[in-house]
């Protein structure tokens, strides 16, 4: 089961996303800029392996809903999001501020 509803952090609209799998469950929030997104993202490939793209993203681990993916410290986050002012250790919500 696929579930994308918009959230609304500090007046601005992001779409969370959950998929729903065997076993495990995916959880996003996106806007056009970047995104946010439980341990199932893989950093590392998007800092070596496209770097070009510039994707602005970060990872919590451990989160089983898109509550605790808002109030979750990330990870591990990309060099665009970095140069963004987003940090390790940051929380799901003021990363995705970062984001605006």
């Amino acid at each position: 089961m696929v579930t994308i509803e918009p959230i609304t952090i500090h007046g601005h609209t992001f779409i969370a996303t959950t998929v729903k799998l065997p076993k495990t469950t995916l959880l996003t929030v996106s806007n056009d800029q970047g995104y946010i997104m439980c341990g199932a993202l893989d950093v590392r490939l998007l800092n070596e392996k496209l770097t070009d793209r510039k994707i602005i993203a970060g990872r919590a681990v451990g989160v089983k809903s898109i509550e605790e993916l808002l109030e979750s410290p990330l990870e591990s986050i990309t060099i665009e999001a970095e140069n963004r002012g987003i940090k390790k250790g940051m929380i799901g919500k003021d990363a995705l501020l970062k984001m605006i």
